[in-house]
Order: C-alpha cells, then sequence, then structure tokens
C-alpha cells in the first residue's frame, strides 16, 4: 500500500515497476493525511491485509514549498488550498526547531511526521504495527535520479537506517 503526494511525477505503479492493480494507492497533495485517507489505508489494512504502506514524499514538492513560502511572508493561499498548506505547516515548524533548514530537510521530517501521524490517529494500523502484522516506511523520492532514501520505520523487523 501507498500513500503518497498526488503529483503527477510520482505514479506509484512506474516508480515501484507494478502493474494497474497491483498497489493500493492513496494519493494527496504533499500526502496529507485527513479523514478520507484514514479511512483508505484503515481497509487496505484491514480488509486488504496489507503488509506495509510506504509513505512516498519527493524533492521539489509544492505543498512543502507552499508551506515554507507561508510562513516566510505570512501569506497563506485561499480555498482548500490554505488546508493543504495548513496540514504542511507542523513539518515545516518542526524542522526549523530542530534546526534543519534544507529542503530536503524539511521534507524529510515532513514524511516523517506523517508516518508517525497515521499511528497516532489510527488505531487498526497502529494495533497492526504493534502486533509484527504491518510496517510502514516514508520514503523520500529524488525525481531527477528516481533514487528513493528511507527516511523513518516503524513496525519492521529488519533494522533499517532513518536520516538523520
Amino acid at each position: 500500500m501507498l500513500f503518497g503526494c498526488s503529483d503527477s511525477r510520482l505514479a506509484a505503479e512506474i516508480i515501484f515497476d507494478r502493474g494497474l492493480g497491483d498497489l493500493f494507492v492513496v494519493r494527496t497533495a504533499g500526502h496529507v493525511a485527513g479523514t478520507e485517507v484514514l479511512g483508505s489505508i484503515e481497509f487496505g489494512v484491514s480488509v486488504l491485509k496489507a503488509p506495509l504502506v510506504v509513505v512516498l514524499g519527493h524533492d521539489s514538492c509544492g505543498a512543502v514549498a507552499a508551506a515554507c513560502s507561508a510562513l516566510e511572508d505570512g501569506r497563506t493561499p485561499g480555498g482548500f488550498v490554505r488546508d493543504v498548506v495548513e496540514r504542511v505547516t507542523p513539518s515545516v515548524l518542526a524542522a526549523r526547531a530542530a534546526g534543519r533548514e534544507t529542503a530536503e530537510e524539511i521534507l524529510a521530517e515532513h514524511i516523517e511526521h506523517t508516518v508517525d501521524l497515521l499511528l497516532e490517529r489510527s488505531r487498526g494500523p497502529a494495533e497492526a504495527v504493534a502486533a509484527g502484522r504491518l510496517g510502514m516506511v516514508g520514503l523520500s523520492y529524488r525525481l531527477a535520479d528516481g533514487s528513493a532514501q528511507v527516511v523513518a520505520t516503524r513496525g519492521l523487523d529488519a533494522a533499517v537506517p532513518t536520516a538523520s
């Protein structure tokens, strides 16, 4: 199961070399998680028995850039785009509070924040991780070369290094 950004450059089936129907995919701008996302992930974990949830972020993310810009100039977009920016803003603030200022570091913080938010807000996946039935991994995808860096893992038996 993949939860990622809705950016068209992140076609999950292409990135992971899978056919149509092979992955259960949920996508939103900036991979922000509202109730519809949580319900979709719960469905994938409880009904489809997905053993892994991947949170996929990417460099040059417009939602992350918009949140950074809103914090710098004090202006947020209107409409529901504002909601997306407001959901990314806590990650930007947390990164900056930890001295993480580069776009890559802020993105990594947002990916890790999303992984933790999914587990904090959704009991089904949290219980599956605690029982060893589910792993969650946060990946940061580089558009230029198609590589991905692990930035967060939860519930995986194998030790996987996280970004620092």
